[in-house]
């Protein structure tokens, strides 16, 4: 039976609770940060290969800043309560953000832009913030403060197709990297109903523009009307998941989450004023398209722990390699070792005292990829015995040839060692 990510961290310490810090408000610990770091690092190389540039923005704001952007309205009871200055008027009032896209709009404001320097694509893997209630708060996969790689295009309306096609090109290799399967794409279309927000004509621009996107990328989509966000359609990377029973017929519940989207945004533009100067010198509006390729820290975390039962792939596994030597004979050759692997920034844990047997549970234990014991015949020659659990392989090998293994392993981001 597979594991839940709260029970395989009681071997790993991905992360900790404590009470005074806050339900829904997970530490990262040590080997948790190194996983934070590494998908971090993946969403930047995957921002950057597309042109995104990096932003940093503030996590809070002046309530009338979530009022223009219509978050007030929609989400304050998801929204953590105003912070007083003292000033005795709300205009100075202080809110955790529930969303980065605010921040960006400004940031895109600060300056006008022609149309010849769109698209313009800022990026930020930033912390925002939810007023979850106690009874739905999970581990990390539903917490209060959310780390997202978030990223928001501002282009013409005639690029939407095309940064559409890019982001969602992106989130596809992104889950491709971490391994994590994507069932469908869906097309989050709207309804009837009176609440959303743009034109008619905006709305079958943008529709019709994602729909093309995903044709070009070769990805099938299934419709869904009425799964629209209220400012605009979206593609939605879909996972499903049996969870749980239902009925009497014991019939599994169908289950699904969002892991990454592409959404398409009229509101933010309109609210914010956000134009740019067209070629024939007037004013045009800018679309807002947001793109999630990696998604949240957290969530991701928890599909990783849980998708790999806590043997992570080698580029992403806290630590890559445990190196046990036999005896304190072997310990200069070991520490050898370790120095050479750290030399190439990799991961080694030394681990010397206590009986052999003992040292390879843990490692099992702590589900390290690699285990690497060093006896006199190995410290002579230069070598490791070897064992990769996952892949079954068992072999002594020369130290200069693991640590390049390794290192072409952990820069390719594979799963394992090629063998």
């Amino acid at each position: 039976m597979n594991l839940d990510h709260r029970d395989l961290n009681r071997d790993l310490a991905i992360f900790a609770t404590d009470p005074l810090a806050g339900s829904g408000l997970p530490l990262w610990l040590p080997d948790g940060a190194v996983i934070f770091a590494e998908l971090e690092r993946l969403a930047a190389d995957l921002a950057r290969a597309d042109g995104c540039v990096p932003v940093k923005t503030p996590v809070l704001g002046k309530r009338a800043l979530f009022e223009r952007s219509g978050h007030w309205a929609k989400f304050a009871e998801d929204m953590f309560p105003p912070m007083s200055m003292g000033s005795g008027s709300d205009e100075d009032d202080l809110v955790l953000r529930p969303a980065n896209c605010p921040h960006h709009a400004l940031v895109y404001k600060a300056r006008q832009h022609s149309y010849r320097e769109l698209p313009i694509r800022l990026h930020e893997l930033a912390p925002m913030f939810r007023a979850e209630r106690s009874g739905v708060l999970s581990g990390l996969s539903r917490v209060r403060q959310i780390n997202l790689d978030d990223t928001h295009v501002f282009c013409r309306p005639d690029q939407v197709a095309e940064e559409a096609g890019k982001a969602l090109r992106s989130a596809l290799k992104a889950q491709a990297i971490l391994g994590l399967q994507v069932d469908y794409v869906r097309l989050s279309l709207r309804d009837a109903s009176p609440s959303y927000l743009g034109s008619v004509e905006q709305w079958d621009g943008a529709e019709e523009a994602l729909r093309k996107a995903a044709a070009e990328v070769g990805v099938e989509v299934v419709v869904a009307p009425g799964e629209a966000a209220f400012y605009g359609p979206k593609l939605d990377l879909q996972v499903i998941d049996p969870a749980g029973q239902s009925g009497s017929s014991r019939a599994p519940l169908r289950h699904e989450e969002t892991i990454a989207t592409v959404q398409v945004d009229f509101n933010q533009p309109e609210r914010f004023d956000l134009t740019y100067d067209a070629a024939d010198g007037s004013q045009q509006r800018v679309v807002m398209v947001h793109r999630g390729t990696v998604g949240s820290m957290e969530r991701v975390t928890a599909a990783l722990l849980e998708r790999y039962q806590g043997r992570l792939p080698l580029w992403l596994a806290p630590v890559q390699i445990a190196v046990l030597p036999v005896s304190a004979d072997q310990d200069a050759a070991a520490r050898g070792f370790v120095d050479a692997l750290v030399a190439e920034g990799l991961r080694p844990r030394l681990d010397a005292d206590g009986s052999l047997g003992a040292r390879i549970r843990e490692s099992r234990r702590r589900r390290e990829p690699l285990i690497a014991v060093l006896g006199s015949v190995e410290a002579d020659g230069g070598q490791v015995q070897v064992r990769d659990v996952a892949a079954g392989v068992e072999r002594r090998v020369d130290v200069a040839d693991l640590v390049a293994r390794m290192k072409a392993a952990y820069e390719s981001r594979a799963v394992g060692v090629s063998w």
